[in-house]
C-alpha cells in the first residue's frame, strides 16, 4: 500500500485543519492506519489510529480535541483536528500497518510498514 497525506497548512490558534490520508495499491480496510507527528527538535510522536474494525484509539494530548476516521470507499483516512493551538505545530505523518499483526505497540513508530510523505501544520499564536 502506498500512502499519500495532504491538508496541511498554516492556522491561527484555536482553528480546525482537517488532514487526508489516501492510499493506493491495497485497501486501508486491512490495515490499523495512524497519524504520528514530530515537531522541531523533537521524537515523533504518535497521535491517533483508526483500527480496521472501527474503534479508535488518541494520544493524551489530543484527546478530546482531534478526531480520525475512515471512508473505507475512498480509501481514505482522515484526521480532524480542532481547537488547534501553537504545540500542535508538527509534521503530520500517516502510516499503516497489516491488521494482522493486532495491537501490540500501536503508539510505536517502528512498528509501522508504510509511510506518507508528511504534510506540515503551523498553528500561529
Amino acid at each position: 500500500v502506498q500512502l499519500q497525506a495532504s491538508g496541511g497548512g498554516l492556522v491561527q490558534a484555536g482553528g480546525s485543519l482537517r488532514l487526508s490520508c489516501a492510499a493506493s495499491g491495497r485497501t486501508l480496510s486491512n490495515y490499523g492506519t495512524a497519524w504520528f507527528r514530530q515537531a522541531p527538535g523533537k521524537v515523533r510522536e504518535f497521535v491517533a489510529i483508526a483500527w480496521s474494525a472501527g474503534s479508535t484509539l488518541y494520544a493524551d494530548s489530543v484527546k478530546g480535541r482531534f478526531t480520525i476516521s475512515r471512508d473505507n470507499a475512498k480509501n481514505t483516512v482522515y484526521l480532524q483536528m480542532n481547537s488547534l493551538n501553537p504545540e500542535d505545530t508538527a509534521v503530520y505523518y500517516c502510516a499503516a500497518r497489516p491488521s494482522s499483526r493486532g495491537g501490540g505497540l500501536y503508539a510505536r513508530d517502528l512498528s509501522y510498514d508504510t509511510w506518507g510523505q508528511g504534510t506540515q501544520v503551523t498553528v500561529s499564536s
